[in-house]
C-alpha cells in the first residue's frame, strides 16, 4: 500500500417484452455530506476501506428530494490503480447480481456511458462472467444521446461494444431508447417504457419515494460533477415528478439527451459510483470531504438514496484532493 492516500484517509478520518426492448443488432430497426465519521478503516495491500461510513444531513437549496434528507451510511474504497478497482467492482455487482436473483428471480441493472465499461472490463470475464445468471438481468440507461444506436456518442454501442455482445443477456431484456423519436419524445417513450414494467411486475416501485426502484445504479461522474445527463445549475436537477427527462442544451456534446432524474435515481437499492482520474478529484472532495460551503451543490453531492445504500469505487487519482 502506498503511504500517500493512507495518510490522507488518516487525516480525513481520525478515529413482458415493452417497445424499448430491443435485439442486440445494430441492423434491426426501432419499433417503438458533511463530516465523514467511519466506524471502522481497515487497509489491505490493494486497496483502502472504509467501512460503513455515516454521514451528517446534507444541506440543499436543490431538489426538493435531496434537500434535509439524512444520507444512508456508505462505503468508499479507494485503489491503487485501475486493475484493483475492476476486480472489486466485478466482485460487488456478481455478488449483487446473485443476491438480487436469488431473492426476486431478477437483475435490474442501470448503466451509465464514459469511463464505466473500462472499470467493468473483469466482469466480462472468469472467474465472475460464470457465476452470473445472464439471463435474469434486465439492462437499463441511466442516461442516453439521442443519436442513431450506431453512433459513436451512442451510451448503448459503448454498452454494446464492451459489454452486452461479450454476455447472453437476452435481447429482449435490454431496453434502449427510441433513436427514431425527438429527445422529448425518446424521453416520453422511456418513461412509458419503464411504467409498462412495473405493470408487469418486472420492476417495484419504492415505497418510500413511489419512483421505480432499480436493484444497482452504475454511475460515473464528469470532472464537472454531473452524473447522468444532470449538469451543475441546470433546471432538471429540481425536477421532481418525471421519471424521464430530457435535455436539449446539454453543456458537454451532443447536445440532446434523456436522463433518468433525481428522485428515480435516489430510489435505487444500491449506486455504485466508479469515478477514476485525478481531473474529478475536486467533485469527490465536495461530496466526501465535508467541508464544502457552498450553497449550490454540485450533481454528485445530490446522489442520495432514500433506502438504499451507495457504495464509492475510487483510485488513487480520484482520491488525491482528499
Amino acid at each position: 500500500m502506498a503511504s500517500t492516500p493512507f495518510a490522507a484517509l488518516s487525516r480525513l478520518f481520525p478515529n413482458q417484452l415493452p417497445s424499448c426492448a430491443i435485439p442486440l443488432s445494430f441492423s434491426t430497426p426501432l419499433i417503438p455530506c458533511k463530516t465523514l465519521k467511519p466506524k471502522q478503516i481497515t487497509p489491505s495491500r490493494k486497496n483502502l476501506y472504509i467501512h460503513r461510513s455515516s454521514f451528517s444531513r446534507i444541506r440543499a437549496s436543490m431538489a426538493d428530494q435531496v434537500s434535509t434528507q439524512t444520507l444512508n451510511p456508505k462505503n468508499v474504497q479507494v485503489f491503487d490503480n485501475g486493475e484493483d478497482l475492476s476486480v472489486a467492482l466485478a466482485k460487488y455487482t456478481a455478488d449483487l447480481s446473485q443476491k438480487c436473483i436469488g431473492k426476486s428471480g431478477a437483475f435490474s441493472v442501470v448503466f451509465s456511458g464514459g469511463s464505466l465499461f473500462n472499470s467493468l472490463k473483469k466482469l466480462v470475464e472468469p472467474p465472475y462472467v460464470d457465476s452470473v445468471d445472464w439471463a435474469k438481468w434486465h439492462v437499463f440507461w441511466l442516461d442516453e444521446r439521442v443519436v442513431p444506436k450506431d453512433h459513436a456518442d451512442s451510451n448503448y454501442k459503448l454498452a454494446y461494444d464492451n459489454f452486452l455482445s461479450k454476455v447472453p443477456v437476452p435481447p429482449g431484456q435490454v431496453y434502449a431508447i427510441n433513436d427514431a423519436l425527438s429527445a422529448e419524445g425518446a424521453a416520453d417513450d422511456y418513461e412509458a417504457c419503464l411504467k409498462r414494467l412495473v405493470d408487469a411486475k418486472v420492476l417495484d416501485l419504492s415505497a418510500a419515494t413511489g419512483f421505480p426502484r432499480f436493484d444497482l445504479l452504475l454511475v460515473g461522474m464528469g470532472p464537472d460533477g454531473h452524473v447522468a445527463s444532470l449538469f451543475p445549475g441546470h433546471p432538471l436537477l429540481s425536477e421532481s415528478q418525471r421519471w424521464v427527462a430530457f435535455i436539449k442544451d446539454s453543456p458537454k456534446p451532443p447536445p440532446e439527451r434523456i436522463t433518468f432524474t433525481f428522485p428515480v435515481i435516489n430510489s435505487a437499492s444500491n449506486i455504485a459510483m466508479v469515478i477514476t482520474g485525478s481531473s474529478k478529484a475536486e467533485p469527490v472532495r465536495r461530496a466526501l470531504g465535508g467541508d464544502d460551503n457552498s450553497t449550490d451543490l454540485l450533481p454528485v453531492q445530490m446522489v442520495a438514496p432514500k433506502e438504499g445504500e451507495t457504495t464509492w469505487f475510487l483510485d488513487k487519482g480520484a482520491f488525491s484532493s482528499l
